[in-house]
């Protein structure tokens, strides 16, 4: 397979590209390196990975870059992903997430390109449900406008699949967590409670901490990424674990690799837009790519902080 992976020097897309070159797979990479990281893609590129700096949002460079590498799937992960950054400027969110996928859904259209594999996300775009673990079959009501253009994506997807014939699935991922994500940016909770754990720095808990959400461990997102890629199942498919995990039950885990044995949390005011409970049904992730998750959270944070301690 020959594949471009927007977002590629990300937490998540350089974790897929390494994927698919352990595979043998040709990967082209698309960045604008606005958070990716260069330092993910050290190894791609010593592999044979082609990387090109270019903005989503810009359709003529999209266009130029998938007629020239011709691949036969694009992963389109790049996008603006801060759900704070998205309720203080959803016009710059809707502009990265819905008009840059929509750049790259013309350009597989035009090019003939056979798959198209997006990511999109879970918690944020079902939002405040009372069905818990939620199927995909859940009217989505988003509560923030990441989640919300996310969802205006997904519908993207679905009418170039009606109208042109174009090979779409959306991705909704669970609480993404793993090595390179980045504990200083808009990085999930794990990251920022290991990095705090590793300064020696108590973590901030927003809430009670008893919120919870689905956290998946990466190289579990990316097999269910490349699942997806090998077959046609279209519309939306949850990736996650369909188990609940608090908060304060991360600061526990995590604790227990604390030097001095203490890791306290801070408690602060709940942040807007963040909802209680997330979890995700994944039976139809299990019927259609014969997929399920392999990392228990005990163990991915134990990875997790082992990369970066």
């Amino acid at each position: 397979m020959k594949a471009i992976v927007t977002g590629g020097a990300g937490f998540i897309g350089s974790n897929l590209v390494d994927a698919l070159l352990e595979r043998g797979d040709e990967v082209a990479i698309v960045d604008d390196f606005s958070s990716g990281k260069e330092h993910n893609l050290e190894g791609a590129i010593a592999r044979g990975a082609v990387v090109h700096r270019a903005d989503i949002r810009d359709a003529e460079a999209m266009l130029r870059i998938v007629t020239d590498e011709a691949p036969d799937t694009i992963f389109h992960l790049a996008a603006q992903v801060d759900v704070r950054i998205s309720v203080a400027d959803p016009a710059y969110d809707a502009l990265t997430n819905v008009g840059g996928t929509i750049n790259l859904l013309e350009a597989a259209r035009q090019t003939g390109v056979k798959r198209f594999v997006f990511a999109s996300t879970g918690g944020a775009i079902y939002g405040e449900i009372e069905q818990v673990p939620t199927p995909e079959t859940v009217q989505p009501e988003p509560m923030a406008p990441y989640g919300t253009s996310k969802l205006c994506a997904e519908q993207y997807l679905a009418m170039y699949r009606r109208l042109y014939g174009l090979s779409t699935v959306a991705m909704r991922f669970g609480n993404v967590y793993g090595p390179r994500q980045d504990p200083h940016g808009e990085a999930g909770v794990i990251a920022i409670f290991c990095g705090r754990l590793r300064d020696g720095r108590r973590p901030t808990v927003y809430g009670t901490g008893e919120q919870t959400r689905d956290y998946i461990y990466v190289s579990d997102v990316v097999s269910g990424l490349i699942a997806a890629a090998g077959s046609d199942a279209g519309g939306a498919i949850n990736l996650g674990t369909e188990e609940e995990t608090t908060v304060l039950r991360i600061v526990e885990l995590l604790g227990q690799h604390a030097a001095g044995g203490s890791f306290e949390p801070e408690l602060a005011e709940a942040r807007l837009g963040e909802i209680d409970r997330s979890c995700l049904a994944v039976a139809h992730a299990r019927d259609v790519l014969g997929w399920s998750s392999q990392v228990a959270i005990e163990e991915g944070l134990a990875l997790t902080y082992g990369a970066i301690s």
